[in-house]
């Protein structure tokens, strides 16, 4: 390899830590494949770096993405962090919006905040809507509240004052103040995160930054000290929850932009597959081990938000940044079977992880999970998992099965084995559904992207259960997500709430602030260290009708904004807001909330290879032997293909096993399947 020339990407899961390298001057990519390693992340990357025959030192550019921020949020394992705020306001945080998703749920718990209120201290400050001073902040008492706080022990400091986003002259003044009285304190503040209005999001968000922040910059510094002692000198680079890249500085310091940077680079990968493959409408499903990820990709663009909601809709902490739109649920290959104390069988959101694994794994785990089901269902080789690196133990699962599962429902080990595995897809197709119809889309007129170790292996199921017609699963889908992070590209955010009608929208103005965000964006690119091809940039509006409270996102195009086109501008609200809503009002009066810009610096991407041309019969080779599998109460002697040795052109009927390295694709009986130039599998689903 050029040395400073190659790239490494590496995603880390709840269960594999997944590493692909890419060399661009000879357009070689190697993958790797680990288990995580919970007490030291770090040697789960090393490990799998080795695996992919490449060396630390010879890379230019280090990628990654990560699932320790959001676990940290969800799992309460963060530091302990206090909230300073403006006198009056100490409990907004705990109050949140009062929602009441259930009004009739007797059991309703509303959120748990990150910072209880013993850590939550108000300060004498204020200042106006318009950023005006109306009472000042007194230094002395920002050192004496850090002075106390340092001695009560507290690892990290969120500072959230009242219209900052206007004007940040005080939470700047007490970062420095903190700072100085706390020099071993993470210290952070709303305006660097958010500078929108509403209060409470910037509060949950602000604290928890905080709160995670101590424990994904310690991991980030480690990953950092490790590459560079085995001889690593290019820059490192970390996946936002868009999908683009930030410096590994600016990470430290923004911990909650990356919550979901590896499923991110997933959707930014299938973003890309969808493009070579001239697909519109997708939707990017991830099943790892721990849990499986939804994105929606419409009309070839990703959806966003800009409010990521951590823990589900009922008791959820908002996180007020740009985001992926991904919806998460807590199934995947490791998830736990259980009988409820109901009586009815439940799957998840417990993960057995990597460690003891899944009880087929041999590691020590003994309760029944997903994989486990798949194994005794014959859907996965008990010799041929990860290319043979790692036998599993059928006899293993068999007993987890019947002692935990089977034996207590008075069945028999294939039907347990069945409900486990449909448990889980009808879980995993409410959540598909939860990120289509929200949107007002139909998940039916939608071709499933799927990839993670486990999405293909469930992928036809799946589309059965939401009417879902065309399957796609790409080339190296159990490493897809570390793959994806070398399609990414350098990106910076910027929101700034401006509220104005668009009847008196001054577009000069507008121009000003817009080109302010972007300066602020080319200059966060530049201090990246990393070259960029070129820079794009892309504005958007928050909008709503005048009178309403909720807003919908709508990309602009530039030339709206340069022939100062209100009606343009009116057009696509209205579009998009009878697209979410099922209604639009073109007659009543519109107006805007806030100003989105993003500024991208585009990288170079890797290619694919297109696959040899083939005949309709796959070759001899590509069929290694048969299995008995089970499809509901049936079974079938079933073909098993190597993907590796099929071609372009080829086609298989279902049922059949298609196997690679990291992962197992099925085909249902009367599925069809084709290769296509790209080497992916394009599957028309039988009886969706």
């Amino acid at each position: 390899m050029n040395p400073g020339q190659s790239r490494i990407a590496a995603d880390v899961g709840g269960t594999f830590t997944d590493v692909a390298s890419f060399d661009p001057s000879t357009g070689r990519l190697a993958l790797g494949k680990a288990l995580t390693t919970p007490d030291f992340l770090v040697k789960g990357i090393e490990s799998g770096i080795l695996k992919t025959g490449s060396d630390a030192a010879d890379a230019g550019l280090f990628l990654h993405g990560s699932t320790i921020a959001i676990n940290t949020m969800l799992e309460r394992t963060g530091a302990r962090a206090a909230l300073l705020i403006t006198k009056g306001f100490r409990d907004i945080y705990e109050i949140g919006r009062v929602n009441r998703p259930d009004s009739y749920n007797l059991y309703f718990r509303k959120h748990q905040p990150l910072i209880p209120r013993v850590d939550r201290h108000e300060v004498n400050e204020r200042l106006l809507a318009s950023g005006e001073v109306l009472i000042p902040l007194d230094d002395a008492e920002i050192s004496r509240l850090g002075e106390n706080l340092r001695r009560e022990g507290i690892e990290a400091v969120a500072v959230l004052f009242l219209h900052c986003y206007r004007n940040p002259a005080h939470e700047l003044r007490a970062k420095r103040t903190l700072q100085e009285a706390m020099p071993r304190a993470f210290v952070t503040v709303s305006h660097e995160l958010s500078q929108e209005y509403r209060e409470f999001e910037r509060a949950s968000t602000v604290a928890a930054n905080a709160y995670i922040g101590p424990r994904v910059a310690g991991y980030l510094k480690e990953i950092d000290s490790h590459l560079r002692g085995l001889g690593f000198a290019g820059a490192f680079l970390v996946v936002q929850s868009t999908g683009g890249l930030f410096s590994f500085e600016q990470a430290q310091q923004q911990c909650v932009r990356m919550l979901e940077s590896g499923p991110a680079a997933g959707v930014v990968a299938a973003q890309a597959v969808c493009r070579e493959s001239g697909i519109e409408n997708a939707i990017a499903f991830d099943m790892g081990g721990t849990t499986a990820k939804a994105g929606i990709i419409s009309e070839g663009r990703v959806l966003t938000t800009g409010t990521a909601l951590v823990g589900g809709y009922e008791t959820a902490l908002p996180v007020q940044i740009p985001t992926i739109d991904i919806v998460e649920v807590g199934t995947g290959g490791g998830s736990i079977a259980f009988v409820s104390e109901g009586g009815a069988l439940s799957v998840g959101p417990r993960s057995a992880g990597a460690a003891p694994g899944p009880a087929c794994y041999d590691l020590g785990g003994d309760e029944p999970t997903v994989t486990d089901a798949n194994l005794v269902l014959g859907r996965l080789g008990a010799t041929r998992f990860l290319g043979g690196e790692m036998r599993l133990d059928i006899r293993a699962a068999g007993r987890a099965l019947y002692g935990k599962i089977a034996g207590p429902l008075g069945m028999n080990l294939v039907d347990a084995a069945n409900g486990i595995v449909q448990v889980a897809v009808t879980q995993m197709a409410y959540g598909v559904k939860s990120v289509t119809t929200s949107r007002g889309l139909d998940a039916g007129n939608f071709v499933l992207v799927a990839y993670g170790g486990a999405g293909p292996l469930h992928a036809s199921a799946l589309a059965r259960e939401i009417g879902i017609r065309r399957v796609l699963i790409p080339r190296a889908p159990g490493h897809f997500s570390a793959v994806g992070m070398l399609f990414c590209d350098l990106r910076y955010d910027c929101v700034q709430t401006r509220f104005t009608k668009l009847d008196d929208l001054d577009f000069g103005e507008f121009e000003t602030n817009f080109g302010e965000m972007e300066r602020k964006g080319r200059n966060a690119i530049e201090q990246a260290g990393v070259p960029a091809g070129s820079v794009q940039t892309g504005r958007a509006l928050d909008m709503r009708y005048v009178g309403q409270e909720h807003l919908v996102t709508v990309d602009v195009p530039l030339e709206h904004f340069e022939r100062q086109d209100r009606q343009a501008i009116k057009t696509l609200f209205d579009r998009i807001h009878h697209q979410r809503y099922g209604t639009s009002a073109p007659g009543e009066r519109a107006e805007i909330a806030s100003l989105r810009s993003s500024v991208t610096g585009l990288l170079s991407k890797p290619s694919f290879d297109e696959l040899g041309h083939g005949r309709t019969e796959p070759v001899l080779a590509a069929r290694h032997g048969t299995r008995t599998v089970w499809f509901g109460r049936e079974t079938a002697e079933t073909p098993i293909f190597d993907r590796e040795l099929l071609q372009s052109g080829n086609r298989i009927s279902g049922p059949a096993l298609i196997e690679e390295h990291a992962s197992t694709t099925v085909l249902f009986p009367g599925d069809e399947l084709t290769i296509d130039s790209g080497g992916n599998l394009v599957i028309s689903v039988a009886g969706a």
